[in-house]
């Protein structure tokens, strides 16, 4: 795969292990190593002559100072030139030691441009380089040098170095990122032959983001005028989103993994496969951030990116915020035209005619959700039966009839799609009155009766299902198979709601509210004091959505501390930490809370999704007292956990006898003035 093997080195850290990366790749697939360093002479011979005139006066005269110019140009120009040959002379001896074929690089120029350009005149087919130079700080994420190269090489495969451990502990697993691009698919091969040839395991992820539409209409409904907001129809809009976009967004990435697993099995290896819902880089960076892979592999540019596009921004992100080991893909790969193929059921000629009487622009859109329908009902023929159901699911059975009617009307009248795009009237003409988003997205029906509307609440009243593989939601019947990722039925779950609506009736105090679409959203009032230790502006917007999208999906009506939290402690959380570990450095493994007692870094984060003030201090309390029970002085996360679901018995009875609430009240201050007395 790889025959020649470039490395850029300048003594630094991150280079010395690029080094060692390129003479283990160059040993595995018998690949010739290039070492290069650039050094810049003529940049320090102009910087000299910008100092001359700062120089003492006895060097003024001119025959002096040219001396001194000859004897600045000899020793920086020799002198770098035997830097460049020490720092050469490193890797080559790594090289003969392990029988290797090396060839020096010397380079003059600005850095990043000459190794750029040296990259793409000759193609090299691998090119490794440390994320950070000699010139890192703590603060820094990728270094200057290492980024522009990034951008400007187009033909070679690049390895960026961020891992410092030894590569024998910490080459575990291979992450490749799809999102259906060639580049990803070209990343995947690579992975696929890395992975045999180091014995590493290869996963590849994907994913796709159904929030960010709730958030954006959140904030677009904020601005539009009442007439605007009719025009625009959130709640056909959400409905849309929610029943066949969501779950067509889902199964296409589900999609890009089948293929990958093919691609892979084909090649005789088997890779694991994991669907992730958010935004790109964050799900991705927050997975390998658990995982802790030795490599990730990702595309140059993705799925929607232009060829002419030097870096997507979904691999930009992650270059600088991913601790791993980075591969960017400049290698394409188109898988065959066969394995692309996504539906395999049939349709009975009656179904295709009456398809075929579905608007034109609508009729994608209605296919999808059909065919999702069929899948998760079991059917592997579409007939009429199975059309009606599948409309059941978004229509009331009037308007399935004027959509039809509407079709026909069309066929008769021949009125042009522009035409009809732009004129309600004529559509509530057609349709009776009845359009909803020309016949396709209006308020749903039972499901799989086609009978009367039914309304949001009565929809949420539903048994709600859930894979347990990729996390597809149905409600209704128990599924036959995953539309998503064909796992069987029994791999689905019912949502128990009961649970969540108790946890709502203890803790009380429901806020309610109206989304963008007028569906009403409760939150408990611990849970909305929780969201606020988010920070304001875009991040808490985000995690708000997230949460409401989530219950939506899910048929919940109430949100809870506990049901919001594992989404808010992702947004919560958000430190300088993440520099730490990129830079290599830990935090303190253990924090001092309270004398006598130490909670460790997981401990502690679980005390603070309690709401500060006295929810906290009283759970602390009784953490540390059943921690004392136990003979325990370091509190771990498992001790935690089991504190507070002490110090949660005690507040429900608390709640019911007033006089047992004041008594924790008053041996809660007791302790805080002793401490404060101590200190």
């Amino acid at each position: 795969m790889y025959k020649t093997i470039y490395v850029a080195v300048d003594n630094s850290d991150h280079s010395n292990k690029a080094a060692d990366i390129a003479v283990m790749f160059a040993k595995e697939f018998g690949a010739t190593v290039i070492g290069s360093h650039a050094y810049a002479a003529k940049m320090h011979d102009k910087r000299f002559k910008q100092m001359e005139a700062g120089l003492p006066e006895e060097y003024h005269d001119e025959k002096e100072l040219e001396k001194q110019r000859r004897i600045h140009d000899s020793l920086i120009t020799r002198g770098l030139e035997i830097i460049t040959d020490s720092y050469l002379d490193i890797i080559q001896g790594k090289c003969n030691n392990a029988n290797i074929a090396f060839k020096p690089c010397s380079l003059e120029g600005r850095n990043f441009q000459v190794l750029a350009e040296d990259i793409n005149e000759n193609r090299y087919d691998l090119v490794v380089m440390g994320a950070l130079g000699v010139g890192a700080v703590r603060e820094s994420l990728i270094g200057s040098v290492t980024e522009r190269v990034v951008r400007r090489a187009r033909y070679s495969d690049i390895f960026i170095v961020k891992d410092l451990s030894p590569v024998e502990e910490a080459k575990k697993k291979i992450v490749v990122c799809l999102d259906g691009s060639h580049q990803a698919f070209g990343g995947l091969k690579i992975a696929i032959e890395m992975g045999k040839k180091l014995g590493v395991e290869v996963e590849a992820v994907a994913a796709f983001d159904p929030y960010f539409h709730y958030a954006a209409f959140n904030s677009i409904a904020g601005v539009l005028s009442e007439e605007a907001g009719k025009v625009f129809r959130f709640k056909e809009q959400e409905k849309l989103h929610e029943e066949v976009i969501d779950s067509g967004l889902a199964k296409i990435y589900q999609a890009h993994l089948d293929i990958g697993k093919q691609i892979a099995e084909a090649d005789g290896m088997k890779i694991r496969t994991t669907l992730l819902d958010g935004k790109a880089f964050e799900r991705i960076l927050q997975y390998c951030k658990k995982e802790k892979p030795w490599l990730v592999i990702m595309g140059r540019i993705g799925v929607h990116s232009d060829e002419s596009m030097d870096i997507g921004s979904n691999t930009e992100n992650l270059l600088r915020t991913i601790p791993s080991n980075i591969l960017i893909s400049n290698r394409t790969y188109v898988p065959p035209i066969d394995t692309m193929a996504e539906y395999t059921i049939a349709w009975t000629d009656e179904a295709k005619r009456r398809m075929e009487k579905i608007p034109v622009f609508a009729r994608g859109v209605a296919k999808t959700a059909i065919y999702r329908y069929a899948v998760e009902k079991g059917h592997t023929i579409i007939s009429n039966e199975v059309v009606d159901g599948a409309m059941g699911h978004l229509l009331p059975k009037s308007s399935i009839d004027a959509m039809r009617r509407l079709g026909e009307a069309l066929e008769e009248k021949k009125i042009n799609r522009d035409a009809m795009q732009g004129s309600d009237e004529v559509i509530q003409d057609l349709m009776g009155g009845s359009a909803q988003m020309m016949g396709l997205m209006g308020t749903t029906g039972s499901a799989g009766t086609g009978n009367d509307v039914l309304t949001y609440d009565q929809r949420r009243d539903l048994p709600y299902y859930m894979c347990d593989s990729c996390g597809y939601i149905a409600k209704g019947d128990q599924p036959v198979k995953c539309p998503i990722c064909s796992a069987e039925g029994v791999q689905f779950q019912m949502i128990d709601k009961s649970i969540i609506q108790e946890a709502a009736k203890a803790e009380g105090n429901i806020e309610v509210e109206l989304a963008y679409d007028d569906v009403v959203i409760e939150w408990t009032s611990e849970g909305k004091a929780r969201l606020r230790q988010v920070p304001s502006g875009y991040l808490r917007r985000r995690a708000k959505a997230i949460i409401e999208k989530s219950a939506r999906k899910k048929g919940i009506r109430t949100i809870t501390t506990d049901f919001a939290a594992e989404v808010i402690s992702q947004y919560a959380d958000e430190k300088d930490n993440w520099k730490d570990e990129i830079m290599g450095h830990q935090a303190s493994p253990a924090v001092e809370i309270q004398e006598g007692f130490t909670w460790n870094e997981e401990a502690r984060t679980r005390l603070e999704r309690v709401p500060a003030g006295y929810m906290r201090d009283s759970t602390q309390l009784t953490v540390e007292k059943y921690a004392g029970n136990l003979g325990i002085r370091l509190i771990n996360l498992d001790i935690a956990n089991a504190g507070i679901e002490e110090a949660k018995k005690i507040m429900e009875e608390s709640m019911k006898n007033p006089a047992a609430l004041q008594e924790i009240m008053n041996k809660l201050a007791e302790a805080k003035k002793n401490e404060t007395l101590a200190k």
